[in-house]
């Protein structure tokens, strides 16, 4: 590992444990997803994601993190990042519900998060809102090659969020990751006159899009966690774990089968 105040370049070794690491956050991501039904708790949904990283032989990179007491970010409708799992909330067709969960294994860390309709049945507003915040995350994630600057990739998710006129999250950014959850450099998702970090081979990228039906303003429960939209209107959010080559960008958390 090359680190500095402003990015981390991993090593090749370092790099085969983190696809490691991020195949099986995909996994995980993508089996919890699709049993996610009306009628479950989002403490159902977090019991679930902490069996299912348990069987990849990892741990939840969430649970005890910085005190955070939920195996994975269970965040519904206006809820935007940090929702914790209770037996108060219970899931209904047309919700939409944000997972956002990493696994450690190995001394490596995935981080990745999908927005889901319960019951596969959205409004079309909300199915824009859907559409639209995936789709900028690949924008960013095109932007993400040697040469180029993080303020690239924070340019193209942005102007995604503007042309659907949809409220993008300030409070919260995308973070390099890979060894530690956290790592630098952070990813905005509007760019103004920031221009960040060139971009290297080895560097690991979380790019992960929050895009609000209404304003970008948020505020936080008294649990010190749970983060909302001011005005109660609905949230999505999309992550990929995404590695800088000498070439295309790599996305380590694209489905793919554990060997």
């Amino acid at each position: 590992m090359v680190s500095s105040r402003d990015v981390i370049i991993h090593t090749p070794e370092e790099i085969a444990r983190i696809r490691v690491a991020a195949a099986a956050t995909a996994q995980v991501r993508d089996t919890l997803a699709g049993m996610i039904e009306a009628g479950m708790t989002t403490k159902d949904v977090d019991v679930l994601a902490g069996r299912l990283i348990a069987q990849t032989g990892g741990r939840s990179t969430f649970l005890g993190y910085c005190g955070f007491p939920g195996n994975a970010c269970i965040s519904v409708n206006e809820v935007i990042v940090h929702g914790i799992g209770d037996d108060r909330t219970v899931l209904k067709d047309g919700d939409i519900v944000s997972i956002d969960l990493g696994v450690t294994l190995n001394g490596a860390t995935g981080d990745t998060a999908r927005t889901v309709v319960v019951g596969g049945k959205a409004t079309p507003q909300v199915d824009m809102l859907l559409k639209v915040t995936q789709q900028a995350l690949f924008d960013g994630i095109e932007q993400a090659v040697k040469g180029n600057h993080i303020g690239d990739i924070s340019k193209a998710v942005e102007a995604a969020a503007n042309h659907a006129k949809l409220g993008v999250v300030r409070d919260y950014v995308g973070h390099g990751c890979g060894i530690n959850l956290h790592e630098p450099p952070e990813i905005p998702n509007f760019c103004g006159r920031y221009r960040g970090p060139e971009l290297h081979p080895g560097m690991v990228l979380a790019i992960e899009p929050m895009f609000n039906l209404g304003t970008w303003k948020v505020r936080t429960e008294r649990d010190g966690w749970t983060v909302r939209t001011c005005d109660g209107k609905w949230s999505a959010h999309f992550e990929h774990l995404v590695l800088v080559t000498e070439d295309k960008p790599e996305i380590l958390t694209w489905p793919k089968m554990m060997l």
